[in-house]
């Protein structure tokens, strides 16, 4: 399940976030309730819980097919985004186990997450703290570390699907 929650984890404006409609779909509630309940209790969602997309965002998202048109029945409002605390929130406005326990699951790939991105981090800072380490010892190593870089950098060939929210540079 944690594998499927990251695939719904995008960046927006700089954060993790979620949208209401893969939390609706998660939670096994339509959206409009979700949506009804985060309502109801509207000081539980602060901005750096909880915020709407602007049209752009969400037209961005549309054509990346992370949420429907709507000309085809989809939704009719721009889609509302949580963050990690907000998700964490949402489990005290909809009262049911399957709530408790997707949003437990959803912690749990917010912090792999974070994990992921501090060990490729971690492993880059170590390399170049090597090189420059090494540097004038012997030109045997600046192969080992140039088929090292090589392996950290992503694959040639046709550009993979990016993941996450990008503003368009022409805006």
């Amino acid at each position: 399940m944690i594998a499927s929650i990251e695939k719904r984890i995008y960046v927006i404006r700089g954060q993790k976030v979620m949208l209401d409609t893969d939390l609706a779909q998660l939670y096994r509630v339509p959206t409009s309730r979700l949506n009804e309940q985060v309502k109801r209790n509207r000081k539980r969602f602060p901005r750096d819980f909880m915020f709407q997309l602007d049209r752009q965002e969400a037209d961005f998202l549309t054509s990346q097919n992370a949420i429907s048109n709507v000309g085809r029945g989809g939704r009719r409002t721009l889609p509302y985004v949580f963050t990690e605390h907000g998700v964490a929130m949402l489990s005290s406005v909809l009262n049911s186990e399957r709530a408790v326990q997707v949003n437990i699951a959803i912690m749990r790939a917010f912090v792999r997450l974070r994990q992921v991105i501090a060990a490729h981090e971690d492993l880059a800072r170590k390399i170049d703290e090597l090189e420059k380490k090494y540097k004038e010892h012997d030109s045997q190593f600046q192969v080992v570390f140039h088929a090292i870089r090589e392996l950290l950098e992503p694959p040639a060939g046709p550009p993979r699907r990016q993941i996450g929210f990008r503003v368009p540079a022409n805006s």
